[in-house]
């Protein structure tokens, strides 16, 4: 018996095989055209992207494996969260998706909130513009032909399931993040729903990550030459994911996420709102299950945006940083860059340096960089344990989980036990594909959701505590200055 995970992406697809002992086989990827940006906030994609990729991804795998491919039983599928993709009547997308970065929809948000005071308290997050239901009010508002026709509303890998399966389904932890979720209940919201003039009809069913959400389509059992019922397990949302290939599903255990965006991951036992403190709180992909999410825009894409400007490769910049690192310096970075989500919920924040002098160089701007990035990791940290979280030792994901130094200041900061594993992939696609696992198996989550081998632990380091805890309050100081300076 073999399982397969698909882990969905803006920029390409990524198909994982996994044995029953939770062994990976084999794996395949395949680009999609990446997303266009046609004003200054806004960001799509062609739902069709997705599609041909997934196809691509798995035809690889079909390829290089046909007796593993044969031998697949059940199947995951993980996907970029909030994307609004728009189906008629007929199934047809009727304009491209609204992706999770595009801020166009602020008013919408206002607006939301004021029409329902219990809003947060429903959904227990804020309305910002990255999720689901905000785009569909803006539709409303400024492409009213389309939104007329809207039939149903599905999310990336819901809709990528639709052309698998012929049903239209989603899970709690994608579900969570459209805000037309009652968290709490783990059901649809119909007053949410009705803020945005929309009712349970234009919603897909829901089933638990781990439980069966349909049997994959005779022709693609045969194109990928399965044989028997395959079936496709109801899956994860992208950070859902990541947290079941690591095996973060027990209260308290969780991530640090060194990606694009950065995510500060807790499981949960219940649901802990904190939308004061602009928390994420989702449900789990596995029953009975919560989460909670610190989340930054901009992590690795500072270092990148860094590199881009100073014509530098990111990791060597990285290098360099750590060759003079000697504690903290003059400069301070606001790593802002696409605005910000937790603490503040402003899509309108920008970065900043400050503390420049003619002693700093790209190494010394690298160093801020980073540094910013760990106290947004901190402000992240400060709100979950508003909401009542403490947090256990993180296992480091990311690319920007490469640089040791980074990982140092990000444990320093958060005075938490960083652990990073044996090499290996322990991301949405091995995620997803132990709930395959599950669902085809009726297996218990929490027997297949194992821990990966820890190569080694970062720890705090205590010299360095008490000058990070004064240049943290020299960041926060800054971000009402510089948001007042800029009004």
């Amino acid at each position: 018996m073999t399982y397969l995970g698909i882990d969905i992406g803006t920029s390409g697809v990524k198909a994982l095989l996994l044995d029953r002992d939770g062994k990976p086989i084999g794996e395949a990827t395949a680009k999609a055209v990446e997303p266009v940006r046609p004003h200054p906030g806004w960001s799509e994609q062609n739902p069709a992207d997705w599609w041909n990729a997934t196809l691509e991804a798995a035809d690889k795998l079909a390829r290089a494996h046909p007796a593993e491919m044969a031998a697949v039983r059940g199947i995951g599928l993980s996907g970029h969260m909030h994307g609004a993709t728009l189906l008629d009547k007929n199934d047809q997308v009727l304009r491209p998706c609204i992706l999770w970065n595009d801020g166009r929809s602020a008013a919408e948000c206002t607006e939301m909130e004021a029409a329902l005071p219990s809003l947060r308290d429903i959904a227990g997050n804020i309305a910002m513009p990255g999720f689901t239901a905000p785009k569909i009010a803006w539709v409303r508002k400024h492409e009213p032909e389309i939104y007329a026709k809207i039939a149903k509303v599905l999310l990336p890998k819901a809709y990528v399931r639709l052309l698998l399966t012929g049903e239209h389904v989603e899970e709690m932890s994608d579900a969570a993040g459209t805000l037309w979720l009652d968290v709490a209940r783990r059901d649809w919201s119909d007053d949410l729903l009705r803020v945005t003039g929309l009712d349970r009809s234009h919603m897909p069913r829901l089933v638990e990550g781990s439980a069966p959400s349909a049997a994959l389509k005779r022709e693609f059992v045969d194109r990928w030459g399965m044989s028997g019922e395959v079936i496709v397990a109801g899956g994860a949302g992208d950070n859902a994911a990541a947290a079941c290939g690591i095996g973060a599903i027990q209260p308290g255990e969780g991530f640090v996420s060194l990606g694009t965006s950065g995510v500060l991951f807790v499981s949960n036992d219940r649901f802990r709102p904190n939308t004061r403190g602009a928390v994420h709180a989702f449900c789990h992909a596995v029953p009975r299950t919560w989460h909670q999410m610190g989340v930054i825009l901009s992590a690795t894409d500072s270092l990148n945006w860094l590199a881009r400007i100073t014509g530098q490769d990111p990791a060597k910049l990285a290098g360099a940083a750590e060759a003079q690192f000697e504690g903290p310096g003059e400069e301070i970075f606001l790593p802002y860059l696409s605005g910000e989500r937790t603490p503040h919920n402003n899509a309108g924040a920008r970065g900043s340096f400050v503390g420049l002098s003619h002693s700093t160089d790209t190494a010394k701007l690298a160093q801020a960089v980073m540094e910013g990035v760990a106290f947004a990791f901190r402000d992240c940290k400060r709100v979950l344990n508003d909401a009542g979280t403490d947090l256990g030792r993180l296992i480091a994901v990311g690319g920007g989980s490469k640089s040791e130094l980074w990982l140092k200041l990000i444990a320093t900061n958060l005075d938490t036990e960083i652990a990073i594993t044996d090499e290996g992939d322990f991301g949405g696609a091995l995620g997803v594909a132990r709930l395959g696992l599950c669902a085809a198996e009726g297996a218990d989550p929490t027997e297949i959701m194992q821990n990966p081998a820890i190569r080694r632990v970062i720890t705090p380091d205590a010299s360095l505590a008490d000058a990070y805890s004064r240049q943290y309050e020299r960041y926060r100081a800054l971000y009402p200055a510089i948001e007042e300076a800029r009004r």
